[in-house]
């Protein structure tokens, strides 16, 4: 089959859809990318794919997306896919549409996390809500990452065919415990972290909605070094950090103890340099990090929120705080940060229970399957 992969930025497309897309063609099919342009576009396509580039402003004025939309639905009739697979939300819906009104024979969506949730305000949500039944009536095949996720869309009809659950996986090759204590020490001596005080890892978009604000001044109360991995999109429209940031960089103590180390791509080495993770975001539909960070045998401490708190095990694999709440999470932070014995069991449990749900390769397959896409038995 001729397969679409439709989301809003090239980052997605490469930090999250590739190993998908790989699956697909090894399988037999042809599959073609499709983001806005940007940095990431050339190492998709070094790695054999097309990718072709259509601007997709992150914005939910719909209004704003029209000329989007035509190009989409131009590119759809002419390229004659059997499936159009969408991410992320607003390529989403305009990317449902497009390929509605070109005839694709079957449109699969993806939410990695629907937009709205529990903690915003009735309006608001009502309005978001609207948006995503109104895309439904042109989804053949909705999955969602968390359970959670898939009881919601059943429950509120977001689809006209199938809903299923997948989960989120990564690559246990990638993620794992450190088995070289040198590169380990080495890494750590690098990024100046004081020989065995804990490090504290964070992995996320520098937007306010990641909890960064809560997390830098939880650490005034933490006698940890904290590892700031990440930056701001230029497509963001979420919340900014700069005061938050600021704030480090002028507090002694904090500028201590944080250190921003921007875009990084070597973070399997920095979560097997580092002893505790933390995600302490707002929203989040099944945040891969965190099953990273569980794949490598880190304890985590997340926020009780859709996505985590059904990967997360309180008192397991790890701990669970509420949103917004600094208190509460400098307390989980130095609870870990002064028990080595309860880092090794959470972060023990947490791998056991990473490789036992949440591979990438199990996650992959249960798409192929569920789009009638696996290759053949004794490839036949």
């Amino acid at each position: 089959m001729k397969i679409a992969q439709l989301c809003a930025v090239d980052f997605t497309l490469y930090h999250f859809l590739l190993p998908l897309m790989r699956a697909m063609r090894d399988a037999g099919h042809e599959v073609v990318g499709i983001a806005s342009d940007g940095p990431f576009v050339e190492k998709i396509r070094a790695e054999g794919f097309r990718v072709e580039p259509v601007y997709i402003e992150r914005s939910f004025n719909l209004l704003r997306h029209s000329g989007s939309a035509r190009r989409l639905k131009t590119l759809f009739r002419q390229e004659r896919f059997d499936i159009v697979h969408v991410h992320t939300p607003v390529a989403a819906l305009i990317g449902r549409w497009a390929a509605w009104r070109a005839r694709v024979p079957k449109i699969v969506y993806t939410a990695h996390g629907f937009y709205f949730h529990e903690r915003m305000a009735w309006p608001k949500r009502t309005a978001f809500v609207a948006l995503e039944w109104l895309g439904g009536r042109l989804t053949d095949v909705l999955f969602t990452q968390a359970e959670e996720d898939a009881a919601t869309a059943r429950r509120l009809r977001l689809a006209r065919g199938p809903i299923a659950a997948i989960g989120n996986g990564v690559d246990p090759a990638r993620f794992h415990p450190a088995a070289d204590a040198e590169e380990r020490r080495a890494l750590r001596t690098a990024l100046g972290a004081d020989g065995e005080e804990p490090v504290i890892l964070m992995v996320g978009r520098l937007v306010a909605e990641k909890g960064y604000v809560e997390l830098i001044e939880a650490m005034r109360d933490v006698e940890a070094t904290l590892w700031v991995v990440g930056e701001r999109l230029a497509s963001d429209h979420a919340g900014p950090v700069e005061h938050a940031i600021e704030m480090a960089e002028r507090d002694p103590v904090l500028r201590r103890r944080v250190r921003f180390l921007g875009y990084r791509n070597d973070v399997p080495a920095l979560m097997r340099a580092a002893d505790i993770y933390t995600l302490p975001s707002h929203r989040e539909g099944m945040p891969r990090s965190v099953i990273e960070a569980m794949m490598t045998g880190l304890p985590v401490v997340g926020t009780a929120i859709r996505g985590t708190r059904e990967e997360v095990l309180e008192g397991e694999t790890g701990t669970l705080v509420p949103v917004g709440d600094a208190k509460a999470l400098a307390a989980a932070l130095r609870r870990l940060a002064a028990d080595p014995a309860l880092r090794v069991a959470w972060g023990a449990a947490g791998r056991a229970r990473a490789l036992a749900l949440y591979r990438e390769d199990l996650v992959i397959a249960r798409q192929l399957e569920a789009l009638g896409l696996a290759p053949a038995a004794n490839g036949a």
